[in-house]
């Protein structure tokens, strides 16, 4: 079976492919020659995830999953949400979002924040979503070069590494993208 993961980002391809049952053979967008920047318009995540993989399976054809994921932090009412990937500009540079996420959160005590993905499926002429939440806080400074994005700055509820430093395969496990997708494949499974 093929299905499209609606990214640009290597990194998420990467991490979901290690997910996947082997039966199901994922293309990136790079894989269907889409080289647009899909328009993200939706005021959510779920809305942002269902544009993309509405739009890849519209103009390519494919069943197809789209994920969206935010940040969103308590003391800064739940920003950068749908910004994450672009709240320090238009370049989405992970350096600069993480360093003006710290800097706003300088003289801030709750340091509180969650990880949310939203995955919107179309398969046959289903279309479904799948939430994953990953609860913790923003540490003080960058620990860690794995991952990306704010890896570096999240440290997930009950773990005293960031999501930097923990291996791939633990950070797999409980993090947001990691649940959803989770959702994801025992929905591809249950098919």
């Amino acid at each position: 079976m093929k299905l499209v993961f609606a990214t640009h980002n290597q990194n998420k391809v990467k991490e979901v492919q290690l997910l996947l049952p082997k039966h199901i053979t994922l293309l990136s967008l790079k894989d269907i020659n889409c080289t647009e920047d899909i328009p993200e318009t939706a005021n959510t995540l779920e809305g942002n995830a269902q544009l993309k993989a509405d739009y890849v399976t519209k103009n390519y054809g494919y069943d197809c999953f789209a994920d969206d994921t935010g940040l969103l932090v308590a003391a800064l009412n739940g920003a950068p949400g749908i910004f994450s990937a672009r709240y320090a500009g238009m370049q989405k540079n992970a350096e600069d979002n993480m360093n003006k996420l710290l800097h706003e959160l300088k003289n801030k005590a709750d340091r509180s924040a969650h990880f949310k993905t939203a995955i919107a499926l179309n398969i046959g002429k289903e279309k479904l979503l799948f939430n994953g939440i990953v609860n913790g806080e923003i540490t003080k400074e960058k620990n860690g070069s794995g991952g990306f994005g704010y890896d570096p700055i999240f440290k997930a509820s009950g773990y005293k590494e960031t999501f930097g430093e923990l291996p791939l395969s633990t950070k797999n496990k409980i993090s947001h993208r990691g649940l959803a997708v989770q959702k994801l494949i025992d929905y591809l499974k249950s098919i």
